[in-house]
């Protein structure tokens, strides 16, 4: 039998009293909403690397001019948002410490199924998440070759030539997508590709088939199979094998199933 406290001030019992958080806090709700508010606020900064002002935040959030104005202030107190001179709004000093803290979690949990891809192909295994307009390698299990292709944890790649990138870019809708290209399309090699009509191209088989190729457009001599871990509502990472092109060119198929499966797997392991 469970021991009842006694009432409050001493008053007898009352019918219908429920005495709960959301009882004694008439203004909760409201306050799930303004955090509901603030995170698609955050969420349309995240895909404008180069800011927004506050009549373009309401119209990417379809909230009023006045609710985003509010919100922003408040998230600039917290470091959580920034507005400069010219009144655009960018992401905050303290979403980059959060991502950190994320990343180096999301890497610990996904150790295991990168260092299983890396025993199956006997290649170098790279994780990566979208950063901005950018994509960021924030883990990595080298493969054990004198010739294998390496890049340093923390680096930062561009999205329309990387595997990685273009695997997260087919994810997004293309007014997303558009918003983290940048306005030309830089040529780091001759098989680059610097036509946004052609990349839209591929970034839609890359959609339909859930991988994407780098075939020497970052750095000559080095191919890269990707794709990403989660899905096109919430794509939270991007698994590529950087391989030297000796050993890419016939072996696209097996690179292709060994990342895709790979992917699925740090999805289940994320839950």
């Amino acid at each position: 039998m469970r021991n009842t406290p006694p009432p409050p001030h001493g008053d007898g019992p009352e019918t219908g009293h429920i005495d709960t958080f959301e009882a004694r806090r008439p203004d909760s709700r409201s306050g799930v909403q303004a955090i509901a508010r603030a995170a698609t606020i955050l969420r349309a900064l995240e895909v404008a690397p180069r800011g927004l002002g506050i009549s373009e935040l309401a119209s990417a959030t379809g909230l009023p001019k006045s609710t985003v104005h509010r919100l922003v202030t408040a998230l600039a107190e917290e470091q959580l948002a920034s507005q400069d001179g010219e009144g655009r709004v960018r992401l905050g000093n303290a979403i980059a410490r959060l991502g950190a803290a994320s990343r180096e979690a999301l890497g610990e949990r996904l150790r295991p199924v990168l260092v299983d891809l890396r025993r199956r192909l006997d290649e170098t295994v790279d994780l990566a998440v979208l950063d901005g307009g950018a994509v960021r390698f924030v883990d990595q299990v080298p493969a054990p070759r004198r010739l294998r292709a390496m890049s340093s944890v923390g680096e930062v790649f561009p999205l329309h030539c990387t595997a990685n990138g273009k695997a997260l870019l087919a994810t997004m809708p293309a007014d997303q997508v558009e918003a983290l290209l940048p306005t030309r399309l830089e040529r780091f090699t001759p098989q680059t590709i610097v036509s946004r009509a052609k990349l839209l191209d591929e970034l839609a088989q890359v959609y339909e088939t859930g991988v994407a190729f780098d075939r020497e457009e970052h750095t000559e001599g080095i191919c890269a199979v990707g794709a990403v871990v989660g899905d096109e509502d919430n794509p939270l990472a991007a698994i590529s094998v950087p391989v030297p092109g000796p050993r890419f060119y016939g072996r696209e198929k097996e690179l292709a199933e060994a990342v895709g499966g790979a992917a699925t797997a740090a999805g289940e392991a994320l839950g």
